[in-house]
């Protein structure tokens, strides 16, 4: 809840100065002539509040609404847009270095949340990219109206990105490579301060914001999805209390291989229907438990990929209605419809990636 909170805030401060902006529109600029690396490079943008925060909502609600418009530019519909920003959303909220279902399912086994960056990449980053050159690459080459895409990045770009605007960026990513490579040689600061220390330097970016008013504002944004985290979190607790977790434990470790693997694909999607941190948390922790043959880290990763499905399941379904709201398309099914395809591929990717683990686990660790 802390990380959430404080990741909000963050987000919240780069959205308030320009920053957030600003890079998109340079990003675009430098890179129209290479439409396949635009397309990976727009699809980045749109999964990087759900790498910080943790939150499909937070993707959506953020970049989501920044480069929506920008893609219906391009020619998209509003459905494949909405579908677009829903699966990018997906993927960020799995993506490191903030992964909320792994934390969870990590909770459920006593796992320290360390060494989950490469995992994590392995399950998203190539799935970004393959979804980005299907989805968005074919709008980028044939598009040929400059004028339309220049007024709309002029509109988009409040301030020009210097050095000083970008000050928050560089304070995260040294703060979290400091934290990462001399772990032992100085205290670890955790998320939460590395995340306030980034928020604070924002008042040094050259662009005045009221601080109480964004702070409040993040946490406003992010009450839901951490108030869904401390109602899991008793649900959990509840369901041990009286068996029921164990009973789905035996009965996991009880399935064969093959229709273990079709449990997972299936049921922690659907169960994500109530709940992806739910799926990830009543479903997740069993099913690790059933793969202990297997590398843990890498088992957890896969299960938070798959898990994350749950965020277009209805009748919640919050990557999708919340898209489907962005690009303000009534029926949120026809943007659900356009996600089925990307999302059966999501899941095999998660599936393949627990069978394979053993090579994958050779090769990073």
């Amino acid at each position: 809840i802390l990380v959430i909170a404080t990741a909000m805030m963050f987000m919240k401060v780069i959205l308030e100065t320009g920053l957030l902006d600003s890079l998109s529109a340079w990003m675009i600029r430098s890179f129209r002539s290479y439409p396949a690396l635009l397309s990976i490079g727009i699809m980045i943008i749109i999964m990087m509040p759900g790498m910080i925060t943790g939150s499909s909502t937070a993707a959506v609600l953020t970049t989501g609404a920044l480069v929506s418009p920008l893609l219906m530019t391009l020619g998209m519909t509003k459905v494949r847009t909405a579908a677009v920003v829903s699966i990018g959303a997906l993927l960020g909220m799995i993506a490191p270095p903030v992964s909320i279902p792994a934390m969870i399912i990590c909770a459920g086994v006593d796992i320290p949340y360390v060494g989950f960056a490469l995992p994590l990449m392995i399950c998203t980053f190539p799935l970004a990219a393959l979804f980005a050159l299907t989805m968005i690459f074919p709008y980028i080459k044939k598009f040929s109206d400059e004028e339309a895409l220049e007024t709309h990045l002029k509109k988009m770009q409040k301030h020009p990105l210097t050095l000083r605007l970008m000050l928050p960026v560089i304070v995260l990513v040294i703060l979290f490579a400091t934290d990462q490579y001399l772990t032992g040689k100085i205290p670890g600061m955790g998320m939460p301060v590395i995340f306030l220390l980034s928020s604070l330097s924002g008042l040094l970016s050259g662009v005045k914001f009221d601080v109480l008013k964004t702070a409040t504002d993040a946490v406003d944004d992010a009450l839901p999805v951490m108030g869904i985290l401390m109602g899991v979190g008793m649900f959990i607790q509840i369901m041990t209390l009286i068996g029921v977790q164990g009973f789905i434990v035996v009965s996991a470790l009880s399935l064969p291989s093959w229709l273990l693997y079709a449990a997972i694909a299936v049921s922690m999607p659907l169960f994500g229907a109530v709940s992806s941190f739910g799926s990830a948390s009543v479903l997740g922790v069993p099913f690790l438990l059933a793969l202990l043959q297997h590398n843990s880290i890498i088992v957890v990763s896969a299960l938070s990929l798959i898990a994350s499905l749950g965020d277009l399941m209805p009748p919640t379904a919050l990557a999708g209605i919340f898209a489907a709201q962005v690009v303000k398309e009534e029926n949120y099914f026809k943007v659900l419809k356009a996600c089925l395809a990307p999302a059966i591929l999501i899941a095999l990717w998660g599936i393949a990636v627990i069978a394979i683990s053993a090579p994958i686990a050779a090769f990073i660790f």
